[in-house]
């Protein structure tokens, strides 16, 4: 008979916490294994903590996107936003299944070329783009979405000198009813911005106007925002045809749909308010095709959508390395991973789950990181079991963001695997060590030696 750990007695203040209408207890069941391959062995082999990434979680959300869109609406791409998930293996399995790619640097436009994007299958987006990076993309001929009149009128020299034409878009911010307004990006429709713009490249034939961009938030959770931005772009497209005589070839409604992770300060849990794929494809698709387009004028719809597809596909496994006592009386538990790689735990209440049987015994703890920075803090307040030292754990819908946002502080980025349709596990990006970090550091010949 296994020994039975010992949890010493305590008095604890009750203190139940803020309710929702389930009440203030969640049940955990253990999560030993990830698509068919156990927790511990995975760890085991690839060592704590690892990320691992679900392929076949990730061919299903892309593939139900898909439907929810393309039985609304006849015309439809999608492009995997790069800034989400950069990692190869994880592009690949977005364009295996159709997807163009969505980039917003010349970093994230280079990694799609060596994934083997075709240039015009490679949307490109984002602020700063330099003359250099704008050549690149009109020569692969890229579509370019313009976010300034810096920008616009930088592209304008570039193709004179070129003497090529580029296909570009601009992006357009407006009021959608959601706030605060994204106004930092693109041009106003409100103010008139969005069309002073158009009407500047109208006016330039080097540059052919074939799209209307929008990415009005992230983490969206009213559908009728994107229905109030699909009818303004479609307001602008209807315009730039009756002026201009050019039917807009598409509208790229972009991201921000969200994923079925909880929000800090959310009184109710994530899955419970969250819109459906179906939800956002009938508010933008019904707005389109009730506006009044000719049907040879259609325009095809782009959609950049990245959290929604990936979030619930990513898990980050870790230990246990401590258990204590804080000063007023909470237990705290303390894991091999931080803040450094998950930086998403600043946004999300993440669900964190037992990898092994426990005690029917929970409590309210605090979660923190090993990192030597207070802020390092994974949970505030969430009730689990009593995990002890060496116990493994299972965070959820960690596959957005994580792994290109994550900070080589204190501790080295670990492993990330990925497990395939036949419960293969494959590493798809190798743990850094000390030579990962040593690798670009130059040392002064002159502080080579010293004596203490």
């Amino acid at each position: 008979m296994a020994k039975l750990s010992y949890e010493r007695p305590v008095i604890q203040k009750l203190n139940t916490g803020s309710m929702n209408k389930f009440g203030t207890r969640t049940e955990y069941a253990p999560v030993s294994h990830i698509e068919g391959v156990a927790v511990k062995e995975i760890i085991a082999e690839y060592g704590s903590p690892v990320f691992v990434i679900s392929e076949p979680q990730i061919r299903k959300n892309y593939q139900n996107a898909v439907r929810a869109f393309k039985t609304r609406y006849p015309k439809v791409q999608f492009a995997w936003s790069y800034k989400t998930n950069y990692l190869n293996a994880v592009c690949k399995v977005f364009h295996q299944e159709g997807a163009w790619a969505e980039v917003v640097s010349i970093f994230e436009y280079k990694k799609a070329l060596g994934n083997g994007v075709p240039g015009n299958k490679i949307i490109f987006n984002g602020p700063d783009k330099s003359e250099e990076d704008l050549t690149i993309a009109i020569e692969n001929k890229s579509l370019i979405h313009i976010d300034h009149f810096d920008e616009l009128y930088m592209l304008i020299e570039v193709v004179q000198k070129l003497k090529q034409k580029a296909s570009v878009a601009i992006r357009v911010n407006m009021d959608t009813g959601v706030y605060p307004m994204w106004d930092r990006f693109g041009f106003n429709y409100e103010n008139g911005q969005a069309w002073n713009a158009i009407n500047k490249i109208m006016s330039h034939p080097e540059l052919e106007l074939n799209g209307l961009h929008c990415h009005i938030g992230t983490y969206m959770l009213t559908a009728s925002a994107y229905a109030t931005a699909a009818w303004k772009l479609c307001d602008l497209a209807v315009n730039v045809k009756a002026k201009w005589n050019k039917p807009i070839q598409y509208l790229d409604l972009g991201g921000g749909f969200a994923s079925a992770n909880t929000l800090k300060g959310s009184y109710l849990q994530g899955p419970d308010i969250i819109p459906s794929m179906e939800d956002y494809a009938e508010a933008i698709s019904s707005t389109i095709l009730n506006f009044g387009f000719k049907q040879n004028e259609l325009p095809t719809l782009f959609l950049e959508t990245g959290r929604a597809l990936i979030d619930d596909a990513g898990y980050l496994l870790g230990s246990v390395i401590a258990t204590k006592r804080l000063s007023d009386g909470r237990r705290a538990t303390i894991m091999d991973f931080g803040v450094n790689l998950l930086f998403t735990a600043f946004w999300y209440n993440h669900k964190i789950s037992p990898a092994q049987e426990f005690s029917h015994h929970t409590e309210d703890m605090v979660v923190y990181g090993p990192l030597c920075m207070n802020i390092d803090c994974i949970r505030e307040s969430v009730n689990l079991p009593l995990l002890s030292k060496g116990d493994q754990v299972v965070v959820h819908k960690v596959g957005a963001y994580n792994m290109t946002q994550w900070m080589q502080f204190i501790q080295m980025r670990p492993n990330v695997v990925m497990i395939d349709g036949q419960n293969k596990v494959h590493l798809i990006r190798h743990k850094e060590s000390l030579d990962t970090m040593l690798q670009y550091e130059h040392l002064p010949q002159h502080l080579e030696k010293f004596e203490l």
